[in-house]
């Protein structure tokens, strides 16, 4: 697999990281980012891995972010940030390792995508279905991801559902990183070069271009 499709995988899970970041801290749904995060949860068989977060606008924050973080951004450290990104990635690999529930999730997965295509508010309804089916599965798995943020904001149901249902987006995306042989150390030793490539795919989109060229 080429190195653009790890960064857009990676971007993924960072995409979902700065918006548990928003949500929680700000009550701030920022859209395109977040309805592509939470549709590529049901991407299940996609061509590439382009496909699953639709084109690269759908993953332009997520590249933006780990750009900054892999640049070494204004040089203070988003401690919390790392702790979510590091948190799914290892959620992740426990997954990986754990093919019942693997299985059971996608049985969900294709169950709440059926759902979505005849319900009235598929929106809503889709980031509910996904925050419980989150709370099912990997909310029971350790280390728990403790999401910081303001209580007022945490406690209203609405809003903890848009946070568990981002966080299952990030596993998803960390899950396609794995997948596709993504490692932790790859976020020390080959950072310049992750921050490259995203910023090369950055630059494509600002020009207009898309399409599946590889970024090498």
């Amino acid at each position: 697999m080429s190195d653009r499709d790890r960064i857009l995988a990676l971007a993924g899970v960072f995409q979902s990281a700065y918006l548990v970041q928003e949500i929680a801290r700000n009550d701030n749904v920022e859209e395109p980012a977040f309805s592509h995060s939470i549709n590529s949860i049901l991407v299940t068989d996609a061509a590439s891995t382009l496909d699953i977060f639709g084109h690269v606008e759908g993953i332009r924050r997520g590249l933006q972010v780990l750009r900054e973080k892999m640049f070494g951004g204004n040089g203070v450290p988003d401690l919390e940030m790392a702790r979510y990104v590091l948190g799914l990635l290892q959620l992740a690999g426990k997954l990986a390792r754990n093919p019942d529930m693997l299985k059971a999730m996608a049985t969900e997965i294709d169950l709440i995508r059926s759902q979505r295509e005849t319900s009235g508010n598929p929106v809503l309804d889709t980031v509910d279905d996904l925050a419980q089916l989150y709370e099912r599965t990997i909310s029971t798995m350790t280390p728990r991801i403790i999401v910081s943020g303001e209580h007022g904001y945490l406690t209203n149901p609405r809003t903890a559902a848009r946070v568990r249902a981002v966080l299952l987006a990030g596993i998803r995306a960390a899950f396609l990183w794995h997948q596709l042989g993504g490692r932790r150390w790859h976020l020390v030793f080959r950072r310049r070069r992750m921050g490259e490539a995203a910023d090369m795919l950055l630059a494509q989109l600002e020009a207009g271009s898309d399409d599946n060229s590889s970024a090498d």
